[in-house]
């Protein structure tokens, strides 16, 4: 059983598939989609060229119910018998009701399958990136398997962004990890989401994003087991609107917000909450020690700034104020 209610399941509308549709087909990558055509069209030919015995399907989501610029992309490449797969539409927009519609869809369309990878509209698989997921996945035993994300700069005067937490992989080697903690390169097995229920991801960071943060603390609390391939890699195409001052301080208001609410649903009590909420306006001026100690070693100042946008992200957030950067109105294509 998905676990899914029908008369949510009854909102998606499918617009795309390809010829047949093989119901024992064990693996599938997930894709939400958001008025990124141009992109979507680099992720889906990087599915095509992996380098893989292993038969594996592609459920995209069209999150833009309006203009629906995905669906044409996913319609050609399903009917181009480059991969099997297909497409729907998510009518409710935001960030957590479209990754939630990939996995319920594929979890419903593809009842053997047991392993779930996503890669976002904006990302390019290397060559080899679902081989080594799955394998791995299948010799480690682990629950949850993630991968780096290297930005690529449409701006290459921003190169020495990469190393800026916005943009940089969480982990350098392969191995086991206590947690990951994002979804743009990761393998969720059949499992985890039994374990965890539907909907997957909390539609309370609908539109502040990190949804999949509080996703996989919340895996890690369960004692599920993650692993990080560093070989696995993903590339992302980062355009000069998300490079700006404005888009990096909002970025880590954003992050210091997730942060805050990820601990407070680990908070239940008033007294806890209350404390939380010290701990974080105390994290205000250690902030500001790191940042000017930073200062003297990065020469990119956004970088040394990035803690005091976080900290002050989660102060705000403890006082009802947060970004929600995953709203239509405030997406630049």
């Amino acid at each position: 059983m998905d676990g899914l209610d029908p008369s949510v399941r009854g909102l998606r509308a499918l617009v795309a598939a390809s010829p047949a549709l093989d119901p024992a087909t064990e693996t599938v990558v997930c894709i939400p989609c958001f008025r990124r055509p141009q992109y979507l069209r680099r992720t889906l030919e990087s599915l095509a060229a992996q380098r893989t015995h292993r038969r594996f399907a592609v459920v995209m989501v069209e999150n833009d119910a309006s203009k629906s610029e995905s669906v044409p992309v996913a319609a050609e490449y399903l009917a181009s018998g480059k991969f099997a797969g297909l497409c729907v539409i998510e009518p409710r927009q935001g960030n957590c009701h479209a990754i939630n519609a990939a996995f319920e869809t594929a979890l419903q369309m593809f009842p053997a399958a047991t392993s779930f990878l996503m890669i976002d509209d904006d990302e390019i698989a290397s060559p080899d990136w679902l081989e080594q997921m799955v394998r791995t996945a299948g010799a480690t035993g682990a629950d949850i398997v993630g991968g780096p994300v290297f930005p690529e700069f449409e701006d290459a005067r921003k190169r020495g962004l990469r190393r800026h937490p916005a943009f940089a992989p969480a982990y350098e080697a392969s191995g086991p990890v206590p947690v990951i903690y994002g979804c743009g390169n990761c393998l969720i097995r059949r499992s985890v989401f039994t374990r965890l229920g539907m909907p997957a991801f909390d539609l309370r960071f609908n539109f502040l994003g990190g949804g999949d943060t509080d996703f996989f603390y919340r895996c890690m609390r369960l004692g599920l087991r993650f692993h990080w391939v560093a070989e696995a890699v993903i590339s992302e195409t980062v355009p000069q609107s998300r490079t700006s001052l404005r888009w990096l301080v909002t970025r880590g208001l954003r992050i210091g917000a997730i942060n805050y609410h990820v601990q407070r649903k680990a908070t239940p009590t008033i007294w806890l909450r209350a404390k939380l909420t010290a701990k974080l306006l105390a994290a205000l001026p250690f902030s500001l020690v790191y940042a000017v100690c930073a200062i003297l070693t990065e020469r990119e100042r956004t970088i040394a700034m990035h803690p005091v946008t976080v900290a002050i992200g989660s102060a705000l957030a403890a006082f009802g104020l947060e970004p929600q950067p995953y709203k239509a109105s405030k997406i630049v294509s």
